[in-house]
């Protein structure tokens, strides 16, 4: 009985902050064209939705972002509390690499794809990736983008292998990796459950890596060791 009035209540003020808040973010993402305005919607959205799910965030190692640096910031995943929790903690400018599949959802979709969002066919492989090269080029300075690298939440809160489409856009725009932990989301909000628990979620902000003249597979296992680290 507990689990479905949690389930309830998450979906009734999920609805209804969608409503109060997508036309504000629409019109603001429509009126400007760098869409910074419709981030900071989102992140009125996320704030609305952690406190009433009774998350607090606790957030380390802000001082190792550089104002005005455009990055590509790769995290872990593992709930669905991990996207509100980073619009929230990282406070910087940045838009996501989405799957395509998302701009179908009703209201939400749209929200996305007028803020600015890119979105990747996984079906496409390596014209996926190029396409979100050409994205991330058009993107206004400052603005960089957020990537999953697991590529799926992670059932038991445990990081999985990388995949390289992350990487490979930080060499090709020769932006920095900022890596960046998420712990306690997988305790909050599982994958596969609706049955969310009210605590803390920890965001860990790691110092920039650098991408230039390093080996793929070697970048590649600095990162995930790194994020891995404060988990």
């Amino acid at each position: 009985m507990l689990k479905t009035l949690k389930t309830i209540w998450i979906f009734f003020w999920a609805i209804l902050l969608t409503l109060l808040l997508f036309l504000p973010i629409v019109v603001a993402a429509l009126a400007g064209k760098r869409g910074n305005a419709a981030f900071h919607g989102t992140q009125v959205f996320a704030w609305g939705m952690l406190k009433v799910c009774g998350i607090r965030l606790r957030v380390r190692g802000r001082e190792n972002i550089q104002p005005h640096q455009r990055y590509v910031i790769l995290s872990n995943h593992a709930s669905y509390f991990d996207p509100p929790s980073l619009v929230l903690a990282l406070g910087l400018q940045y838009r996501w690499v989405i799957k395509k599949e998302l701009r179908k959802v009703p209201l939400f979709g749209l929200a996305l794809e007028t803020s600015r969002n890119l979105f990747i066919d996984r079906s496409k492989g390596s014209d996926a990736l190029e396409s979100i090269k050409q994205g991330v080029a058009q993107l206004p300075d400052g603005t960089g983008i957020l990537m999953f690298p697991e590529g799926t939440r992670s059932w038991d809160g445990q990081i999985l292998p990388f995949k390289k489409g992350g990487f490979v856009i930080a060499q090709d725009g020769q932006l920095p990796i900022l890596p960046v932990t998420v712990r306690g989301s997988h305790d909050r909000l599982p994958k596969g459950s609706a049955d969310f628990s009210p605590g803390v979620i920890e965001i860990v902000i790691h110092p920039p890596v650098e991408t230039a003249d390093v080996p793929l597979d070697q970048l590649m296992s600095q990162v995930r060791k790194t994020i891995a680290s404060a988990l």
